[in-house]
């Protein structure tokens, strides 16, 4: 059998591209186009695709992280040959050859290093700190995958190009590259909980840039790591806010962070950020602005072992991150993210994790040093329990507090006292997807008391084998409102704590876990390993027509007190479109239509609209 390509008048980066493609079709023809192993087999060496993200038919027990080792070619092994003309022979020994005004041949370096590259050995880091035997591989074993959130999918693990700049340098790869950082533009867990501990296994000369940075051993007893991320956001609003105003903008956000370990007794962790926006036309939100700040500082001290794990105490200003993130999350989509001061405690196993604590909220001042608001605390406990691979519960109990009066719509929504007990299952069983919460709240709002709830349920199915490997969800969430707000002793309006509500209820933000009914479907795509196509529908209700309109920050933003103007607040549709330009190097584009129903068309005025659109484009670059 002969492949036989004429390429006459292009260039040599063009030439380039188009054999690529013939080398992948080498590849997989001398690979006798076997399925890829497990897509990637779980280990403890830290790549970001943990089992948080993976259906259970696709990982193992092994929790703390996937690492997919690039075998096959790396980075730099650009042997390319041009033209000649290949035979089946050429074609079983890995060399792909086509005709070009060159006259040399183009090979298969994927192939040919499968046959003649030997693994190389991993490096093992053991050193003796004060006595002590410490092995480095295992530090720090307080680092956490992100717990599995909502409509969940599969990042994918099959050999091939997994960046836009792997496609231009063909660079094809059996694995996903190992990164402690996630392939998407948007990194909801904090820093501090990244893995790369895979890099004790890389021989130091043969680090990038970005691991070079991670895991310096300074001594037998410390070990230093730095990173950051630098961000910029353009934002195109029509009908702002749903108020009758445009606003076109950009952000801009860059975050440093530094980590010192002593062996695995003491951490050390601090983290900056600077926020800021730019040409508004509104005036920009609280979440929007921090001009140079400490997001995280904290100290890590372990305390003890319960069933051979460690138990840490943390003291300090510190992002949070449970379970779903529907109520406690680090926010990342707000240009400023949300972080706390406080104390943890924390201990995380193969089967359980028990998170004890109790803060403060840090509300960003824009040119000042923030600091603790002592009137809203923010404490509890949430306890993981994973009874099998995949499959997670969680038992919840969360109090929180505001003792300040605030006011929004004619509502008293501050002070308030709110107790939130819940529990969540989810997990998937041969491709099939289910995730399940409810919380029950009670306490006081308004000088009321407080009994109210929240519901989801979302059943979804993954389809492996189909071209873009679609997953698709559909939902429904309910969240209690007030048929009566204000009258009575009772309220019954669902407090949605601080969530991550951008990800859950449309990414317009304009539609919160309260007073809402919300029938939502959604459908991920990966037409390319280096592309996400994200794309949601909602159907939005209240729960109750004489209570408010919440939006994402839980702020009362619309409200017609008789009740005339119904419940039907709309639909909204949500494109989300995620390119990997490099390994560290994304870029996310999307759209996004509120089509406002019979409550907004009918409580909309001069000034306040009914309908909204959002438009973004966002470059995201981290180290």
């Amino acid at each position: 059998m002969v492949h036989y390509v004429r390429l006459i008048t292009l260039n040599r980066a063009v030439r380039q591209a188009v054999c690529c493609q013939f080398v992948a079709a080498c590849c997989l023809a001398s690979a006798g186009a076997q399925e890829p192993d497990a897509r990637g087999s779980p280990s403890r060496d830290g790549a970001y695709l943990e089992d948080s993200f993976l259906p259970e038919s696709e990982n193992s027990a092994a929790r703390p992280g996937f690492s997919f080792e690039s075998v096959g070619y790396e980075e730099g092994d650009n042997d390319w040959r041009d033209a000649g003309v290949a035979n089946e022979g050429q074609l079983a020994s890995g060399t792909l050859v086509s005709e070009a005004a060159s006259g040399e041949p183009c090979t298969c370096p994927c192939c040919q290093k499968k046959e003649a590259a030997k693994k190389q050995p991993t490096r093992k880091c053991v050193t003796c700190c004060r006595g002590r035997r410490v092995d480095w591989a295992t530090i720090p074993p307080a680092a956490r995958p992100m717990p599995r959130p909502g409509n969940f999918w599969v990042f994918p693990a099959e050999p091939g190009f997994y960046s836009l700049w792997d496609v231009w340098t063909c660079q094809w790869r059996d694995k996903p590259p190992p990164s402690g950082y996630p392939p998407f533009a948007l990194m909801p867990p904090s820093f501090f909980d990244s893995n790369w501990s895979f890099v004790e296994g890389l021989d130091p000369a043969k680090r990038n840039l970005v691991e070079s940075l991670k895991r310096v051993h300074l001594s037998d007893c410390l070990m230093f790591a730095t990173g950051g991320q630098a961000w910029s956001r353009y934002m195109h609003e029509t009908n702002s806010r749903l108020l009758e105003a445009n606003n076109d903008y950009l952000l801009a956000r860059t975050r440093v962070w530094g980590d010192l370990w002593y062996a695995d007794t003491a951490r050390l962790y601090g983290e900056y950020i600077w926020a800021d926006s730019f040409a508004e036309d509104l005036a920009p939100l609280p979440i929007d602005v921090n001009r140079g700040d400490l997001l995280n500082l904290f100290v890590d001290v372990k305390v003890g072992e319960w069933e051979d794990k460690p138990v840490y105490v943390r003291f300090g200003r510190q992002e949070l991150l449970l379970g779903s993130q529907r109520l406690v999350s680090t926010l990342d989509w707000a240009n400023t993210r949300r972080t706390f001061e406080g104390v943890r405690v924390f201990r995380q196993g193969e089967k359980w994790d028990v998170d004890l604590f109790w803060t403060q909220l840090v509300p960003p001042l824009p040119s000042d040093f923030d600091r603790a608001d002592h009137k809203r605390d923010f404490a509890g406990a949430w306890l993981t329990y994973r009874p099998k691979p995949g499959h997670f519960i969680d038992l919840y109990y969360l109090y929180a507090n505001h003792n300040r009066p605030v006011n929004e719509q004619g509502l008293a929504v501050a002070p308030f006292d709110a107790n939130t007990f819940g529990t969540r299952y989810a997990g998937d069983r041969n491709n099939w997807l289910w995730d399940f919460e409810t919380a029950v709240q009670f306490g006081r709002r308004g000088g009321q008391d407080l009994l109210a709830g929240a519901s989801t349920a979302g059943v979804g199915r993954r389809f492996a084998e189909a071209p873009a490997r679609p997953t698709a969800w559909i939902y429904y969430d309910w969240a209690s409102g007030d048929a009566s707000p204000g009258v009575g002793g009772r309220s019954s309006t669902f407090n949605q704590l601080y969530p991550f509500g951008h990800y859950y209820l449309g990414w317009i933000d304009l539609v919160g876990r309260q007073n809402i009914h919300d029938v939502n479907g959604h459908l991920l795509l990966f037409p390319a390993n280096w592309v996400t196509l994200w794309l949601q529908y909602h159907h939005f209700w209240l729960h109750h027509r004489r209570d408010a309109l919440y939006n994402a920050g839980g702020v009362a933003i619309r409200r017609d007190p008789t009740g005339a103007a119904g419940n039907n607040v709309g639909d909204e549709i949500d494109v989300v479109l995620n390119i990997r330009l490099a390994r560290y190097t994304d870029m996310m584009a999307g759209h996004s239509r509120l089509f406002g129903g019979s409550f907004l068309e009918r409580t909309a005025t001069q000034n306040l609209a009914a309908d909204s659109d959002l438009t973004y484009l966002m470059f995201v670059q981290r180290w």
